[in-house]
C-alpha cells in the first residue's frame, strides 16, 4: 500500500474510534481498526497507532466523522475527551486535504451504500424512496440526522436533534422528568434515549418505586433485559424502546421521511429481537391523525456495523458536504 493511492477515514464517537483506509475512487473500507478512546490522549495518538498498525507511514488526505457538534476549526468532542484544531492536524501529517463532519451526518450518507442483508424491517412500508430519510440512533449518546433527495443523488442534514427537550406523556414520565432535572437541570430527549440515558432511566425507574436499583451499566441492563432476570430491567428496556418509538415518530413527521427511518448505532443490535417484540412500532405510528402516514413509513435497523465508515468514505468525494 503507498499513501498517494489511500486516505484515511474515520468515525469517533464517545467510546470508540475506528478507523479505515479507502482506496482513491472506493468507499470500500480496508484495514478496519476499533481503538477504545479512552485509552489515547488526543486524536493525534490514536492516528498516529492506527497507521502503524496497518503499516502505513502517511496518506494523502483524511475525512473524520466525529460525535460534536461543528463550527469553525476547533473541535470539542460531546462525550470524550478529545480537542482538536482541523487545520492544525492537517499539518501535522501533512495531508493535502481534511474534512471532519458530524458523526450523524456520515451515518446518513453510509445509509444507502449499507446492503439489504444489513437491514431488519422492523415496521410500515413501502414508503417513497423520492422522499428524505430519517437517520437516528442510540450509543454513547442519541444521534439524528436525515437525507434530502437531490437530482443526482442526497445532502446530508447536519443536526443536534438528540438534545431536544424530553416531553413526558404520563404521570411516570412526569416523575422521570423531575428526578433528571434535579441532577442535570434541563433534560434532552438524550438524557434518556443513549446508554448512559438507559441507565439514567433505570435509576430513576427504581427511585419512582422505592426500589434497589442494583444494575450499574447499561449492558447489564439490557443483558438482564433480555434473559428475564431482572424483571425492572425489562419493563426499563420497553420503556426506553417505547420512548425512542415515539421520538422516531415526532423526527419523522418533522422531516417528512417518508422514505424511511433508519436506526443506526451499537445498541440496538445488541438486543434486537427484545426490540423487535417492545412498544416501539406502537409508539412510532401513534401519531392521530397521521397514524395511516406513519403506517406508510418504513423503519429499519442498520446492523452494518461501519455505517458511518461508509459515509466518511463518501463525503470524501462529495462537494455537498
Amino acid at each position: 500500500m503507498t499513501a498517494e493511492h489511500y486516505s484515511l477515514v474515520g468515525d469517533i464517537g464517545g467510546t470508540n474510534a475506528r478507523f479505515a483506509l479507502v482506496g482513491q475512487g472506493s468507499i470500500e473500507p480496508e484495514a478496519i481498526e476499533v481503538l477504545h478512546c479512552r485509552d489515547y490522549e488526543n486524536l493525534d495518538q490514536a492516528v498516529v497507532t492506527y497507521l502503524k498498525r496497518v503499516g502505513m507511514a502517511s496518506v494523502r488526505q483524511a475525512c473524520l466523522a466525529v460525535a460534536s457538534p461543528l463550527r469553525g476549526t476547533r473541535v470539542t468532542m460531546t462525550n470524550n475527551h478529545w480537542r482538536f484544531d482541523i487545520e492544525a492536524v492537517r499539518q501535522v501529517f501533512g495531508w493535502s486535504a481534511f474534512k471532519v463532519i458530524n458523526d450523524f451526518t456520515a451515518m446518513a450518507l453510509g445509509v444507502p451504500h449499507v446492503s439489504d442483508a444489513n437491514l431488519v424491517h422492523v415496521c410500515g412500508g413501502p414508503g417513497d424512496p423520492g422522499r428524505p430519510k430519517l437517520v437516528m440512533g442510540p450509543g454513547t449518546g442519541l444521534g439524528v440526522s436525515g437525507l434530502v433527495p437531490i437530482r443526482n443523488g442526497w445532502v446530508p442534514l447536519v443536526t443536534e436533534g438528540g438534545h431536544v427537550d424530553f416531553a413526558p406523556t404520563d404521570d411516570t414520565e412526569m416523575d422521570v422528568l423531575r428526578l433528571l432535572r434535579s441532577r442535570f437541570g434541563r433534560v434532552s430527549v438524550e438524557r434518556i434515549l443513549c446508554g448512559p440515558g438507559l441507565l439514567n432511566l433505570y435509576q430513576a425507574h427504581a427511585e419512582i418505586r422505592g426500589v434497589a436499583a442494583p444494575l450499574d451499566a447499561p449492558e447489564k441492563i439490557t443483558a438482564a433485559a433480555v434473559d428475564a432476570s431482572d424483571a425492572l430491567a425489562g419493563e426499563v428496556l420497553r420503556h426506553f424502546c417505547e420512548m425512542l418509538g415515539r421520538t422516531a415518530g415526532n423526527s419523522a413527521l418533522t422531516l417528512g421521511s417518508l422514505g424511511g427511518v433508519y436506526l443506526c448505532g451499537g445498541m440496538l443490535p445488541g438486543f434486537l429481537d427484545f426490540f423487535l417484540g417492545s412498544p416501539f412500532r406502537e409508539a412510532f405510528v401513534a401519531k392521530g391523525r397521521m397514524r395511516p402516514l406513519m403506517e406508510f413509513t418504513p423503519v429499519y435497523v442498520v446492523t452494518e456495523p461501519y455505517t458511518g465508515l461508509l459515509g466518511a468514505a463518501e463525503a470524501l468525494g462529495n462537494s455537498e458536504v
